[in-house]
């Protein structure tokens, strides 16, 4: 189900959905009252919602939506503005599966992307197959504990699809019971990650921010990736320290989860925890290896509970994760791996 006021956007989804084999297009609205008036009839399993509309927006839409269509994945529309991103980051807490982010007007050369991107989410947003068990375990070779096992002196977090609800379920509970550091991939715009790392140091109770080029790596801090640029790990006179970079998108993604695994495996060695959660694609995978090769270790979430289970399931059909756990058990074995107990 489409839900825009804009005709011109209707017409362009329409004609890239209608191109799309593996989608059904079952309904068009023009308005979230329209779109809460007819949901329970069409029964989408994907509802794409524009934000700001006349009538009913999108956030007043979405938990009537969602009470009518719990099965339903919603996709947030949103403009790549502040405004756009404290409402899309809001809808997220109330129960969205996933945004994304308009190109705007005067950038047509985003156009591609933006269909690339929305049909790739519909598609993965969709009916996903019977789950074979909340770890699967039968299906991925689990990666054995290191017999020599060090404490982790940091901890590296990678999510993209679902990763806003689940990071804060993730680390609400261990967070201020870490004293390393934590360095966060979350696949976003540049203008929504400040107001993302804002949202989630409220919910962990920790000082959370956006990473800055040059800052130490130390104790007890918590950073995330800015949108549009690459997070690394440094070693420099005064200790290790973050990079931020431009380069090219890694995985048709910057920031990408990748740099900052490899870049921290060469920086930390053994003293590493990767923890790789719910999102598309397979981001993550290749500095898991990294991970593992220089002695760290891998712990991913599992399918049932993901959104989308494209990054941990890669990581764990590889053979680098030594854990598959849903949400909540994850992060407990999380902090007693790196506050160095036996897992």
């Amino acid at each position: 189900m489409l839900v825009d006021d804009s005709a011109i956007v209707r017409g362009f989804m329409r004609r890239w959905i209608d191109e799309e084999p593996r989608i059904e297009l079952v309904k068009v609205c023009s308005d979230g009252a329209q779109a809460v008036a007819e949901v329970a009839n069409v029964r989408p399993d994907v509802i794409v919602l524009d934000i700001e509309m006349p009538n009913m927006d999108g956030l007043t839409a979405l938990p009537q939506l969602r009470k009518l269509a719990p099965e339903a994945r919603i996709v947030m529309a949103s403009t790549l503005t502040s405004q756009g991103a404290q409402q899309t980051v809001k809808a997220l807490s109330l129960g969205a599966a996933d945004f994304i982010a308009k190109p705007q007007a005067s950038a047509m050369g985003g156009v591609d992307g933006y269909r690339r991107d929305l049909v790739e989410k519909i598609i993965a947003l969709g009916p996903r197959p019977a789950m074979r068990g909340a770890a699967a375990p039968s299906t991925v070779r689990l990666r054995q504990r290191p017999t020599q096992a060090s404490k982790p002196a940091a901890m590296v977090i990678a999510a993209s699809t679902g990763g806003p609800s689940a990071l804060p379920v993730f680390l609400a509970a261990i967070a201020n019971r870490i004293d390393a550091p934590i360095l966060i991939v979350q696949h976003m715009p540049a203008a929504f990650t400040p107001v993302f790392a804002e949202k989630l140091e409220s919910v962990i109770g920790k000082r959370c921010r956006e990473a800055v080029d040059g800052d130490p790596v130390i104790p007890g801090q918590v950073l995330v990736a800015p949108g549009d640029f690459h997070m690394r790990v440094a070693r420099a006179p005064s200790g290790r320290i973050v990079t931020l970079d431009r380069g090219e998108q890694v995985n048709f993604c910057r920031p990408a989860a990748d740099p900052l695994f490899e870049s921290a495996a060469a920086a930390f060695g053994n003293r590493l925890l990767g923890v790789v959660l719910t999102g598309m694609g397979h981001d993550g995978r290749a500095g898991a290896g990294r991970i593992v090769e220089a002695g760290g270790r891998v712990i991913v979430q599992d399918e049932a509970s993901s959104v989308v289970w494209g990054m941990p399931g890669a990581v764990a059909q590889a053979g680098y994760a030594e854990a598959v756990k849903p949400l909540r058990e994850l992060g407990q074995l999380a902090l007693r791996m790196m506050n160095g107990e036996a897992a």
